[in-house]
């Protein structure tokens, strides 16, 4: 029997305005799995330690589990979405580089049947731009934001220069995530 799909939002936890993406994944899909799938879809790009967190139980891959004391292993247990998430509006926060911090509030807000014409993981829309790796949580993101908008400031170019011109941090392609999540997910 297929699986339920779960239509998950991911938002990344104070910052304003919300940087959010709403998927589509199998409920049965391991977290292993949905860490890569929260990744992609988010725009980090995996250099850091990450963990599931539901009800003061904390859940990270073997990797990570050295680093993070008092955890589950889930590879180890081959724990599933569907085990975190049981009802409508239940809540998991994940957290990536534990250095920034970055906190994501992951929030079931549906459970619908199986289509036979989607590809699952998919993305289904969101918002702004995910920040680049290393740029100090919220409070550095914030800071770098507001230095990229005075060209006249004494860092802009640096910045400039570690971003690139192109950045840009109300983008947000769920078309080009999607390439993504095909290529790791055919």
């Amino acid at each position: 029997m297929t699986s339920n799909i779960y239509q998950i939002q991911i938002a990344l936890r104070g910052f304003k305005p919300k940087i959010w993406r709403r998927i589509l994944i199998p409920s049965d899909t391991l977290l292993a799995d949905f860490h890569e799938i929260i990744q992609i879809t988010m725009g980090w790009e995996n250099y850091h330690l990450h963990q599931f967190i539901k009800d003061g139980t904390y859940y990270s891959n073997e990797n990570d589990a050295e680093a993070v004391f008092h955890s589950i292993n889930y590879q180890k247990k081959k724990t599933r979405v569907k085990n975190l998430l049981t009802a409508v509006k239940e809540k998991i926060v994940y957290e990536y580089d534990f250095g920034d911090s970055w906190e994501h509030d992951i929030i079931l807000e549906k459970i619908i049947p199986f289509d036979g014409n989607l590809r699952y993981p998919i993305c289904i829309t969101g918002k702004m731009h995910c920040p680049p790796e290393d740029s100090g949580g919220i409070w550095g993101y914030s800071a770098m934001l507001e230095i990229l908008g005075q060209p006249d400031h004494k860092e802009y170019n640096d910045y400039l220069e570690w971003l690139g011109e192109e950045f840009d941090p109300e983008y947000f392609d769920k078309d080009e995530i999607n390439e993504f999540l095909r290529d790791d997910y055919p």
